[in-house]
């Protein structure tokens, strides 16, 4: 076995995390010459050997990566170990077989084990490094926590053993390029500098639609819904870097200290006011993409009376100077009427009497289909009269086919760089629940609104707009 680099251990290695993200970018970045650690261990329940572990790899390998490389395969599989074993302290302790030096923990596990693993990595003594350079680091999937209360408990149950600057929480939103060329764009651009506060921008909508129902995710799903599995975590955080604070330098805690600033600032929701803050919505039968798909609660698993919603929709207020009475629209949904995402941020409009009413520029982040950024800007149309004309000036980014890869590439550098600029501190977590909880307090026992399937979601959503606006289509401008 090669035994160059750290080692990286998937606890988890068996489930289907691993087998369609995590596995496929390792496979990427070893190909790319990007790999840099050595040993790579797998660690589940299952009672395999090291032979079926293998075949189980390659077999989703050659499913989940396009230009899978036999040569290329063969070559990565002698770095790669099996230990089979549960998440008690004793059986953890096997590991040590193959981690003796620097050593990097995945958990590619359900979010309910996450407590436990830490735990028991903790007392088998593998959270130590092996010397004061060297490093131990774990990686943990979202959801942290299912509300404020078991965040904090998950917090305190890693806090005995494992350090702040130890922990890596993934989200993969923050690996895409698009996503990261929001702060680029942002702080590298002069122009923008001078109206990026409450003086110039009106709005800003944060949108991810997807026409996928649940793609066997049912079991996670229909207990989280799209509140946790999409605004609290990957929305809130495009929220913040759009709404942060131009930091001094390219830094991981000065990053992290103006997201969590922007999180604090946000005006509480009250109990007794979440309508006029969010919308909930589920999907009843109808057609995505004109073929006929079932409604959300005549999906296999679900249950007949399932409140589970599977649209949601934020109205944020960040009440600090360069934000004052500007809107955050944040919205998510499934089986909704196209595949598309951006970050879209809308400039006053100029005085009525000059142009015409309702002219505005946008300048918008698109995510998907393709990568792209839009701005929106008017001139005169070429005659006699003096009429105007919207012209839409596009820097494309990456088109969705150019490539499968995905942001876990990205963001597994970053782990094995020890790199915590795209990781989500603790505050920042413990601040997205506290601005969530009063919406989940108040949906528990509310029947969210319907919307058919292929829809632009339900009708309540227009209720948090303010004023003259809308919410935007599901596409890009044409």
């Amino acid at each position: 076995m090669n035994q160059t680099g750290s080692t990286f251990v998937i606890l988890g290695a068996t489930g289907d995390l691993t087998r369609r993200l995590l596995f496929p970018a390792i496979y990427r970045l070893f190909v790319q010459g990007e790999w840099n650690a050595g040993q790579i261990v797998g660690y589940a329940m299952e009672n395999w050997d090291r032979s079926r572990f293998l075949q189980h790899l390659e077999t989703n390998l050659k499913i989940f990566v396009a230009d899978f490389d036999p040569e290329q395969w063969a070559q990565l599989q002698t770095r790669i170990a099996y230990q089979s074993g549960d998440l008690t302290a004793q059986s953890l302790s096997a590991l040590k077989t193959y981690v003796t030096q620097d050593a990097i923990f995945y958990l590619g596990l359900p979010p309910q084990l996450f407590a436990e693993a830490a735990q028991g990595l903790g007392k088998a003594g593998l959270h130590q490094p092996p010397s004061s350079t060297g490093f131990r680091r774990l990686v943990i999937e979202k959801p942290f926590g299912w509300d404020l209360a078991s965040a904090k408990e998950l917090g305190s149950a890693l806090a005995p053993w494992w350090a702040e600057s130890q922990v890596f929480r993934i989200d993969h939103f923050l690996g895409k390029d698009t996503v990261q060329n929001v702060l680029v764009f942002r702080f590298i651009n002069r122009l923008l500098a001078s109206i990026w506060d409450s003086q110039h921008i009106a709005q800003v909508q944060i949108t991810y639609a997807e026409t996928l129902g649940l793609e066997g995710r049912w079991q996670y799903y229909d207990k989280a819904g799209a509140l946790r599995d999409m605004l609290q975590n990957h929305l809130m955080q495009l929220f913040t870097l759009v709404a942060m604070e131009p930091p001094s330098e390219w830094d991981a805690d000065i990053l992290h200290n103006h997201k969590a600033e922007v999180l604090r600032a946000v005006r509480s929701i009250p109990l007794d006011q979440v309508a006029d803050f969010a919308v909930a919505g589920q999907y009843t039968a109808g057609k995505v993409n004109s073929q006929a798909v079932p409604g959300y609660r005549q999906e296999d698993g679900i249950r007949a009376d399932s409140m589970t919603e599977t649209y949601a929709a934020l109205k944020l207020y960040v009440d600090n100077w360069r934000w004052h009475g500007v809107p955050f629209y944040l919205r998510s949904g499934k089986r909704m009427a196209a595949d598309y995402a951006e970050i879209a941020v809308q400039l006053k409009a100029v005085p009525a009497k000059l142009f015409g009413a309702g002219l505005s520029n946008w300048l918008v982040f698109r995510m998907k289909p393709e990568e792209a950024i839009d701005l929106v800007m008017w001139a005169k149309k070429p005659g006699m009269d003096v009429d105007t004309e919207q012209l839409i000036l596009t820097a494309p980014y990456k088109k969705s086919q150019e490539s499968d890869y995905s942001a876990y590439e990205q963001l597994l550098l970053d782990v094995l760089k020890g790199d915590q600029s795209a990781f989500p501190r603790f505050d920042e977590v413990e601040e997205a629940w506290r601005i969530v909880d009063p919406v989940l307090q108040a949906w528990a026992n509310q029947k969210p609104e319907e919307y058919p399937a292929g829809s632009e979601g339900p009708a309540a959503q227009d209720r948090l707009m303010d004023g003259p606006f809308s919410w935007r289509p599901l596409k890009a401008f044409s």
